[in-house]
């Protein structure tokens, strides 16, 4: 059966927690909530409030990130928040974008997000884990919280499978993005000796319901540019991009700005785009579902069909409310 889930960038709590209660009535299972400190509120004070505000949908980071907390400190965290919603919290956790960006770190890398992943585990579940040669404690938890790894490269997908309880997938709505996504998840898993069928998979979906498909584009030009900095910062191997947009793609990386991150209306990095209508189009036919409920609901379908039918909604738009109602009434129906 398919699940619906919403994620927050909350520019104030109170929001959030409007937002939250707003997506548990309209059938969301999953409310996530960034973590980017320099741009948005603190995320588990921002969890905890929402989870006090809703009794259940699950609630999680999407994502936190190795560099900005100790995995102990993250552990402790959402355990916390387990104990104030039990058995509803989960633990994004990535690479890092624009909280370590904001603070003038880099991006963790590969064998690094294994190490964090490995280590938040262990302190979960054991209480204790080495980390970078020191033996970190954390003395109360009463359970694990189920662990996601956000990814889009070839090898982090595949780490996914290897060591995560389920993966936030953002490499595009499109079928054939889909399809590689899931073989690159299930090849980690059988390598690791798990069953794929047992990794929990959503898809990350820049969303936007309206009637004007180019107005509703527009609005979330931001998060489209967000794509371009972010997805492809690594590496272009196994991601399907057309030769000819490689270097537009790299104009809007040198240009990204990350303290405008998500930042509604005619931002500097909505901007970026407007200089690049070839991306531009490219970026919204591959990530975003914009448009009628009508027309939302074939695209979600199409990649439903192609192996991830749980949907993790972004549509950073100024009516957030008028979204999520959207969402809950025109489209989710017709996906269950």
């Amino acid at each position: 059966m398919a699940r619906f889930g919403l994620i927050s960038v909350p520019r104030s709590v109170r929001t959030a927690v409007e937002d939250a209660r707003l997506a548990e009535a309209h059938g969301f299972s999953l409310y996530g909530v960034a973590d980017s400190q320099s741009v948005f509120r603190e995320l588990y004070a921002t969890l905890a409030m929402c989870a006090q505000a809703t009794s259940r949908i699950r609630l999680g980071p999407t994502v936190t990130n190795p560099i900005t907390r100790h995995p102990a400190v993250t552990a402790a965290a959402i355990a916390t928040v387990d104990e104030i919603a039990p058995g509803r919290a989960m633990l994004g956790v990535g690479s890092g974008d624009s909280a370590i960006l904001n603070l003038g770190e880099r991006p963790v890398t590969l064998g690094g997000l294994r190490e964090y992943v490995e280590a938040v585990r262990a302190l979960l579940a054991r209480r204790e884990a080495d980390w970078r040669g020191r033996r970190a404690r954390l003395t109360w938890p009463e359970r694990p919280v189920p662990l996601y790894l956000a990814a889009e490269g070839p090898r982090t997908l595949e780490l996914a499978g290897e060591v995560c309880d389920g993966v936030i997938v953002n490499l595009g709505v499109r079928p054939e993005d889909v399809r590689d996504a899931v073989a690159r998840v299930h090849a980690g898993a059988r390598r690791a000796g798990r069953d794929p069928a047992a990794i929990d998979l959503w898809l990350t979906v820049r969303v936007n319901v309206c009637a004007d498909p180019a107005a509703g584009l527009d609005e979330i030009r931001m998060e489209l540019a967000s794509n371009a900095h972010h997805v492809f910062r690594f590496t272009f191997e196994g991601k399907r991009v057309p030769p000819e947009l490689v270097e537009p793609i790299r104009r809007v990386q040198r240009g990204y700005e990350p303290r405008a991150h998500e930042q509604l209306g005619a931002s500097a990095n909505a901007a970026l785009l407007e200089a690049e209508p070839a991306l531009f189009g490219y970026l919204a036919d591959r990530f975003a579902v914009v448009g009628p409920p009508a027309a939302c609901v074939q695209r979600l379908r199409a990649a439903a069909a192609a192996g991830i039918a749980n949907f993790l909604f972004t549509g950073f738009v100024a009516d957030r409310p008028r979204l999520i109602r959207a969402l809950g009434e025109e489209v989710l129906p017709h996906l269950v």
